[in-house]
C-alpha cells in the first residue's frame, strides 16, 4: 500500500516509461507520414473517436469501481482478522484456568496462522499481473512477494512446523490444531463447556475470514471486463493521433508543419497516458493480495497483531513496526 500523499514521479515513470515512449513514437510517426509523406488517408473524423473515448471512459469507470470494491473488501476482511486476533488472545488469557505455557502456545500458534495466511495469499496465480522489468525489479528488491514458509517457524514447535510440509493448506491446519488444544484443555478441566463453545466460535470466525480471503484470491476479476477494457483502451489510443490530424490539419500554414507535429505529439501522448493510467489503476486493484504498490499491507498488519498479542502476554521484547520501503507498506 502506497502511503505517501502524492505519488512519487519516479514511481510513476517506472510504470509509464515504456508506454510514454511508444505513445511519442506512434504520434510522431503518424504526424510525419501525414505532413511529410503526404499520406492523407490516415486522417479520420474526430467525432466518431469522441464517441469511442466516452464509451471507453465509462467502461474504465465501471472496471475501476469494481476493482476498488475488491480491494476494500479485502482490507475490511483483514480488519476483522486484526479484531478477532485480539479477541482470541483475550479469551485465551481470561477464560478458565489455562496455564501460562498453554496460553503462550495458543497465542503464538495464532501468530503462525496469520503469517501462514499471508504467505498463502501472496503466492502468484495464473492470472497474476506481470509488470514491466523496472517495476518487477523494485518489488524484487523489497523482497516481500512470494515469502518463504519460514515466517511461521518462530511461532510454533519444531514438531508442528515439520508437520506443515505435508499440508496443502497450512493456515487451515493451524486452526485445526487450535481446536484440538481447546478440546484438550476442556478435557483436563481447565475450562468449562461454555468456555469451549466461546473459543470454538472465535475459531469459526477465523475460518470464515480465511475463506473470504481465499474467495477473493482464487476468483479472478471477470476476464471479459479486464481484457476488453485493455483492448478498447488501446484501440482508442492507436486511433487518437489519426483523429487529432482532423483537428490540426488546416489550423496552420503549410509551411508550419514542424509546429503542427510538435503540438500533435505531446497532446496525443498526454491523452493516451491519461487513458492507459486509468486502465492500469483498475488492473492493479483487481487482486489485493499480490504484494504490489496498492495492495493490502498484510505484512504490516501481521506485525501489528504480533505486537498487540505479545504485549497482552506481558512480553517486553516486542518487535518494531514494519516500516515502508520506498513509501510502500507491505
Amino acid at each position: 500500500m502506497y502511503i505517501k500523499r502524492n505519488i512519487d514521479t519516479k514511481l510513476i515513470l517506472r510504470y509509464a516509461w515504456k508506454n510514454l515512449i511508444f505513445f511519442t513514437l506512434w504520434a510522431l510517426l503518424v504526424g510525419c507520414l501525414f505532413y511529410y509523406g503526404d499520406i492523407h488517408f490516415l486522417r479520420i473524423p474526430f467525432q466518431p473517436l469522441t464517441v469511442i473515448g466516452i464509451a471507453v471512459a465509462f467502461y474504465l469507470g465501471f472496471k475501476n469501481g469494481q476493482s476498488y470494491d475488491r480491494f476494500w473488501e479485502a482490507r475490511k476482511i483483514w480488519g476483522g482478522i486484526v479484531n478477532y486476533s485480539r479477541t482470541w488472545a483475550n479469551q485465551v488469557l481470561s477464560l478458565g484456568e489455562i496455564d501460562k505455557n498453554t496460553q503462550k502456545t495458543m497465542v503464538y500458534r495464532h501468530l503462525a496462522w496469520i503469517n501462514a495466511l499471508r504467505i498463502q495469499l501472496r503466492q502468484p496465480t495464473s492470472f497474476s499481473i506481470k509488470e514491466n522489468a523496472s517495476v518487477e525489479a523494485l518489488f524484487n528488491k523489497h523482497g516481500e512477494r512470494n515469502p518463504a514458509c519460514d515466517a511461521v517457524a518462530e511461532f510454533i514447535s519444531s514438531e508442528e512446523y515439520s508437520d506443515l510440509d505435508n499440508r496443502k493448506n497450512v493456515a487451515t491446519h493451524l486452526v485445526k490444531l487450535q481446536a484440538r488444544e481447546v478440546k484438550k484443555i476442556e478435557s483436563d478441566g481447565k475450562i468449562s463447556e461454555f468456555d469451549k463453545q466461546i473459543l470454538h466460535h472465535t475459531l469459526e470466525e477465523l475460518y470464515n475470514l480465511q475463506g473470504m480471503c481465499e474467495r477473493i484470491k482464487n476468483t479472478p476479476f471477470p476476464r471479459q471486463y479486464a481484457y476488453f477494457s485493455t483492448l478498447f483502451t488501446w484501440i482508442f489510443i492507436l486511433l487518437l493521433p489519426l483523429g487529432l490530424l482532423d483537428i490540426f490539419d488546416g489550423q496552420f500554414e503549410a509551411s508550419q508543419k514542424n509546429a503542427t507535429v510538435a503540438l500533435l505529439v505531446p497532446l496525443s501522448v498526454l491523452i493516451s497516458w491519461v487513458f492507459v493510467t486509468m486502465e492500469k489503476v483498475g488492473s492493479n486493484s483487481e487482486d489485493p493480495f499480490e504484494g504490489r504498490v496498492n495492495d493490502v499491507p498484510m505484512t504490516a498488519l501481521c506485525r501489528t497483531i504480533e505486537i498487540d498479542l505479545r504485549d497482552m502476554l506481558d512480553e517486553t521484547d516486542l518487535p518494531p513496526k514494519v516500516q515502508p520501503k520506498d513509501n510502500i507498506l507491505y
